[in-house]
């Protein structure tokens, strides 16, 4: 759920680009940088069984590489399968409804000190498929004799590229990124649904001036990301500060006009 959280923080640009003036047009995010830190990811693989105690809600499940069935309350999907594919890497595999969302790969060092994680969220039918990377680095050990996944670990950094375009309607925006959200909203600080996003997302969009909007991001009504865009006096790059509200963090990027 974190890394869904932050993924969304980012692609929050989604919904907060107008096409008026200096938000109009295609941008791209080159992202490669170290995460404000949050809470630290804490998971145990063993005896069969996979658990990860900081998610929220909890996930216990079999690790036999079947679907699961998660808590209810994870909303972004209903089952998970996970497999071991050796000592140092597993896959797992995350659906809604019977569909794929998202395939998830993680890779152990071979000093068991990092965990990279390659993310491939799968859109709306039709729509090409969106790949990211995390990494994390080892805070504790897991109990003994669990798989190399197991212990406490930090996120230390994020890479991806991200380009989102935007066509003006007349009082808002419709805008489309890389996995398929979409929004069509009004510059009138109400809440409107992000389409191809976790049900109950919205979006909310306010012009602050000429080159600088506000939009707030709520998951089933409460406010998750509140992101300040500001576009230079050339036009050329856009500064994107996310104040993420659950993890009390925030990250600065830069977007760069094609």
């Amino acid at each position: 759920m974190r890394k869904a959280m932050l993924l969304l923080a980012v692609l929050g640009l989604v919904g907060s680009l107008w096409a008026q003036g200096p938000f109009d047009g295609t941008w791209k995010i080159d992202i490669n940088q170290n995460i404000p830190q949050g809470q630290n990811s804490v998971v145990v693989l063993q005896s069969g069984t996979f658990q990860c105690t900081s998610c929220n809600p909890k996930i216990d499940i079999k690790a036999d590489g079947t679907d699961q069935a998660v808590p209810p309350e994870t909303k972004e999907y209903d089952m998970m399968a996970l497999k071991i594919l050796d000592d140092k890497a597993v896959e797992t595999k995350a659906k809604k409804d019977g569909k794929l969302i998202r395939m998830t790969k993680n890779l152990i060092s071979a000093d068991g000190k990092t965990s990279t994680i390659e993310i491939t969220n799968y859109p709306e039918p039709g729509k090409q498929p969106f790949v990211y990377k995390l990494t994390y680095n080892r805070v504790a050990e897991g109990p003994s004799g669990s798989h190399a996944i197991s212990g406490t670990w930090r996120m230390g950094n994020y890479s991806t590229v991200l380009t989102v375009t935007c066509k003006s309607t007349p009082d808002g925006l419709i805008s489309t990124g890389p996995t398929g959200q979409s929004i069509d909203a009004k510059f009138d600080g109400k809440d409107y649904p992000v389409q191809g996003a976790t049900a109950g997302t919205t979006i909310s969009l306010n012009k602050v001036n000429e080159r600088t909007i506000d939009e707030t991001v709520k998951q089933s009504g409460k406010i998750v990301t509140v992101i300040h865009m500001t576009v230079s006096a050339d036009g050329k790059t856009m500064t994107i500060v996310t104040e993420n509200k659950e993890q009390n963090t925030t990250t600065t990027l830069t977007a760069t006009k094609q």
